[in-house]
């Protein structure tokens, strides 16, 4: 079996951080979402780069990942596993059983899971095929937008076709135009009946089940149905207040910082978050102060003055 470098995937060193792991993914997700990529196997990678985010992006798989990839690269990526293998019951004890992608052999052998998760298929029953569909289950990848969006979004996927013998045929594919509804979240799996396999004989059809996939977005992180963006703010922002300009998914607004605003302090937009079934989410803009990459000596001399007038000690507590 081929190893998987998850790290090469999605372009960070083995000792990157969990920021420059997100980072990275977000940038190569939205690269390769199958609506808006012109690359010819962006599905592929969009899959490819979602699998080693799942790996990658949190700290208990990551280490049992990192334990495994050695044996990869010391057997030339054929993977074969370490000798204590059964005896320590496998891989993945974490527990991958809630993420169901379409995700590579490599994947499924270590970790279970597979895209299209399917139950019932033909049984014989006085003599004759008769059966209700499979159920087919497929990850529907959307933007944060499309939360917010009236118009319905095009489907493509295969059922599984069976002959009046019982004998698997080939695929049948299918396109759909789906309407996202109000409320959906990041996991949230939805079902479309009768949009399964066809049923034999006389039996009804499966039904169809997206699991829905938000895909990362450039500024904002989700909170349930809120949105929290960081918002940067040069010092003398922090220190006199201001009026800026910060980006929502309904558009930009103004936004009123307060004269004396420290880093990580939070700041509530109401209503402008993700839509609920009920209610109606919020926008958070989380304050980061930063300074300039590189100070004009007509600047320095400006803080230099204030160095020397200004009473403020950030270490008092220290004394």
């Amino acid at each position: 079996m081929e190893f998987k470098d998850y790290y090469k995937i999605l372009g960070v060193d083995a000792s990157a951080d969990a920021k420059a792991i997100k980072s990275a993914y977000r940038k190569l997700a939205r690269k390769y979402h199958p609506d808006v990529s012109e690359e010819r196997d962006a599905e592929e990678r969009f899959k490819e780069v979602t699998e080693a985010y799942e790996v990658l992006g949190d700290a208990k798989k990551r280490a049992e990942y990192d334990e495994i990839r050695q044996y990869g690269q010391q057997h030339g990526q054929q993977f074969r596993p370490p000798p204590d293998w059964e005896a320590r019951g496998g891989f993945g004890t974490g527990g991958f059983s809630h993420f169901e992608g379409d995700f590579s052999d490599f994947f499924e052998s270590m970790f279970g899971g597979g895209a299209q998760r399917q139950r019932g298929g033909p049984r014989r029953s006085g003599g004759a095929f008769s059966s209700r569909g499979q159920d087919v289950e497929i990850e529907m990848p959307i933007f944060l937008e499309d939360t917010l969006a009236e118009e319905s979004k095009e489907i493509n996927y295969s059922l599984p076709h069976y002959g009046l013998d019982g004998t698997r045929l080939e695929d049948v594919k299918k396109t759909l135009r789906v309407k996202i509804p109000k409320g959906v979240s990041d996991g949230e799996r939805i079902r479309l009946k009768g949009q399964g396999a066809p049923g034999l004989g006389d039996g009804a059809a499966g039904d169809l089940y997206l699991r829905i996939r938000l895909v990362p977005h450039p500024l904002f992180d989700v909170e349930g149905h809120n949105l929290v963006i960081t918002v940067p703010l040069a010092p003398w922002e922090a220190a006199l207040g201001a009026k800026i300009t910060v980006p929502t998914l309904q558009g930009k607004i103004q936004l009123t910082i307060p004269p004396d605003s420290q880093s990580g302090r939070r700041l509530r937009v109401k209503g402008r978050g993700l839509p609920g079934k009920t209610i109606q989410g919020d926008l958070y803009a989380v304050l980061n102060v930063v300074m300039p990459a590189k100070v004009s000596d007509q600047d320095r001399q400006h803080w230099e003055a204030l160095a020397k007038s200004a009473s403020f000690d950030p270490r008092a507590d220290w004394k």
